[in-house]
């Protein structure tokens, strides 16, 4: 009952970070501008900084060993729930426009901007290194599956450069990068010199507030009177904010992932919708107005699934 307690205790609190959001885009203090500033900052500064403090500060190289049967556990979870979410797209016999965005939606979580908060609020900053191993997991199918679907669905055509293009993308990402250096430098047994672990603290905490204001504000311009339950949505809300967990916990079992780690895994692969997906639906020509629909409705679905979750696993 204590999980629960602390689950709506968290889910309050970010309700009124993203609150902070949508009262500074209905004020007009806050435009696709600063929108922009803060999906760059957070993305290529603070996350990148996030996962080095995070990774260095709770993992040893002992830690590294045991990371490996996670990392599996993560990446069959996600793979396996985007499958099943491209099936029942296939079922539901969407439109071509839609039902790419739809597998998408539905089988990949928002591991980053609302993951990093939520997680934190829920078990502390020593759940950094798992949220990481989570993350490495879901964006290699984002990047990889998740583009695809997209483009599929879009009527831009598909891009060039294939497996290139994919391993470019995946190892120029900033978060990557963070992981891997701190990988690195914990095989090697180096450690960073004090001012600038404290620096990289300070932009550290910034992720979680500027994350949700982000969140808030993509709230704002969808407009909470243009959310409606769009043909399709309901049953992607059921997959990604029920159904993902059950796989997820079932392959944690699979691989002997216990404990935080386990717990930590479950609440990220319950999380809304990944904002890449909206931004990636603009840009190949997929319906927009529906995936910012899906991410809307699920930012605000999670807020009553969670603390069920962390009543369930107690």
């Amino acid at each position: 009952m204590a999980g629960f307690f602390n689950a709506v205790s968290a889910c309050l609190v970010l309700v009124l970070l993203m609150a902070v959001g949508y009262f500074m885009g209905a004020r007009g203090w806050m435009t696709a501008a600063e929108k922009k500033f803060l999906s760059r900052f957070i993305i290529n500064i603070a996350v990148p900084a996030n996962c080095i403090v995070g990774l260095l500060n709770n993992l040893d190289r002992d830690g590294l060993v045991q990371a490996v049967p996670q990392v599996a556990a993560a990446l069959l979870g996600v793979g396996a729930t985007l499958l099943l979410s491209m099936g029942l797209a296939a079922l539901l016999r969407l439109p071509r426009a839609r039902w790419g965005v739809f597998a998408a939606m539905a089988g990949l979580s928002n591991t980053l901007f609302i993951g990093i908060p939520v997680c934190t609020q829920l078990f502390g900053e020593v759940c950094m290194p798992y949220v990481m191993l989570y993350y490495l997991g879901n964006t290699t199918f984002l990047q990889s599956a998740g583009i695809l679907l997209v483009e599929r669905s879009g009527d831009q055509g598909r891009q060039p450069g294939g497996p290139v293009r994919f391993l470019r993308d995946i190892f120029t990402k900033p978060p990557i990068l963070g992981v891997l250096f701190a990988i690195v430098l914990l095989v090697l047994g180096i450690d960073l010199p004090g001012p600038v672990m404290r620096f990289a603290g300070y932009i550290s905490n910034t992720v979680s507030p500027l994350a949700l204001i982000y969140c808030g504000f993509i709230v704002y311009e969808v407009g909470l009177k243009n959310l409606r339950l769009l043909p399709g949505l309901p049953a992607m809300l059921v997959m990604r904010l029920a159904v993902a967990p059950v796989i997820c916990w079932g392959c944690c079992l699979l691989f002997g992932v216990e404990g935080l780690a386990r717990d930590v895994f479950l609440v990220e692969s319950a999380l809304p919708v990944v904002s890449q997906v909206t931004v990636m639906a603009g840009a190949y020509g997929a319906d927009e107005e529906y995936a910012a629909t899906g991410a809307c409705l699920s930012i605000l679905g999670c807020f009553v699934t969670l603390p069920v979750l962390m009543l369930i696993i107690g």
